[in-house]
Formats: structure tokens, sequence, C-alpha cells
């Protein structure tokens, strides 16, 4: 077996939101917040990295979807985290179970 451990390199690296049920269209996402997340998820198969908003190919909606770039779509539940990597812009999913369990620090 190869497994190996896998975290991050400090416990502030990501950068996240927080997803909340919405409400008749609306909810606790500010536009600013989803398009922080949205102008930094980037397309790891292109060497240019374009942003997948821009270019397109998706990113975090506020509906509930994170489409990753060339890799698919995952629904996000209320309670879940949206977060993306600064170094690399690739998105990250944490479910509000794996949130609120010691492993992960959030604000």
């Amino acid at each position: 077996m190869a497994t190996k451990t896998l975290g991050t390199a400090g416990t502030t690296t990501l950068v996240a939101v927080a997803f909340t049920q919405q409400t008749a269209g609306t909810g606790s996402l500010l536009p600013a917040d989803l398009a922080t997340i949205n102008n930094h998820i980037l397309d790891d198969q292109n060497v240019a990295h374009p942003q997948a908003s821009i270019s397109g190919c998706g990113g975090f909606f506020r509906e509930g979807r994170l489409f990753v770039p060339n890799r698919g779509s995952l629904i996000v539940y209320p309670g879940d985290y949206v977060a993306y990597d600064p170094a690399t812009g690739w998105p990250i999913l944490l479910s509000s179970r794996a949130a609120a369990g010691a492993s992960w620090v959030h604000s």
C-alpha cells in the first residue's frame, strides 16, 4: 500500500467561504466573496492557468455547485466550505462534517 499523509503547510494558507442554504435566491454569500473564489480558481490543465470563471470553464455557483475545471462538478451543501489554494488556484471542497472535526481550523 502506498498511502500518504496530506496536510497544508500552514493552518491559514487556504482562502475559503462557508456555504449556507439559499432562501429565495439570496443568502449570506456576498457577490464579492463569490467573485473572490471564482477569480482565483484556475484551470490546472492549461499552462497559462486562465481563470476558470473567465474562460467559461466554471467555478463556484451561488446555487451550490463547484465546477473543477477539466474534472467535473461537485454539489455544495449548507455548512460546507469552498476554498482555493492561493499558490495554485486549486479549488477545495470541505464537507461540513469534516470542517466540524479537529483536523481543520477555520474562521
